[in-house]
């Protein structure tokens, strides 16, 4: 039998679950075993670490912040000391989690889309392969009330359990970025709740989203 939109496929493709071939009595089943009251640690947050919140704070204004690489030094738990380096759309911080180690930034970001992208990278601004992936939604649009909803990706890029540019590295550097890994989803649970508390404070009182020191220094 032809199934909508895969009549290109001659054979049955083991994993798809469709109602075509899984009717509700065989599909049901499947979706239990998926609900689980406790889950691994390493199933959850192996791969890929995805974090999301609601934020009481309109959703262009919120972009508008985000897409400023210098929100980081409000928002995140430690990185600091954001400048610019010859590069105009890269820029040199700290993250202190490494002590004295130099994190560079890319934001890549497009308006239509909401989405906002830090290419980042410890101790070299030559290839930056920590990618942080954010998108803004409206909430208007999911949730039915005004706000935004943020959503934010990692994927567990092969560099953080082997650091491919040791001699980057500052000496005596006692931890490299990919130890904190498993501690991503919480540590990113943490800084999201950092953002949407500043972000609400300054709509609730009024305040522009992103500061003035930022407006005025671009």
């Amino acid at each position: 039998m032809s199934l909508p939109a895969l009549e290109d496929i001659t054979a049955p493709i083991d994993g798809v679950v469709r109602i075509e071939t899984s009717p509700r009595e065989k599909a049901t089943p499947i979706i239990m075993e998926m609900m689980r009251s406790v889950y691994p640690h390493d199933q959850v947050f192996g791969e890929f670490c995805t974090v999301n919140t609601y934020i009481d704070c309109p959703p262009d204004e919120l972009y508008g912040y985000l897409a400023d690489t210098r929100s980081l030094e409000e928002w995140t738990y430690s990185l600091r000391g954001f400048m610019r380096t010859e590069d105009p759309d890269l820029w040199l911080a700290y993250d202190r989690l490494g002590s004295e180690t130099k994190i560079f930034t890319r934001t890549v970001t497009n308006r239509a889309a909401m989405t906002v992208d830090y290419h980042c990278a410890w101790d070299q601004g030559h290839h930056l392969w920590m990618v942080y992936l954010m998108r803004v939604v409206d909430a208007r649009v999911v949730l039915n009330k005004p706000g935004s909803v943020v959503l934010w990706t990692n994927c567990h890029h092969p560099f953080y359990d082997d650091n491919p540019y040791p001699e980057a590295a500052p000496p005596q550097r006692p931890v490299w970025v990919g130890d904190f890994w498993d501690m991503f989803g919480a540590g990113h649970e943490l800084e999201l709740r950092n953002l949407k508390q500043i972000a609400e404070y300054r709509h609730r009182n009024g305040l522009p989203i992103t500061p003035a020191w930022m407006e005025e220094s671009r």
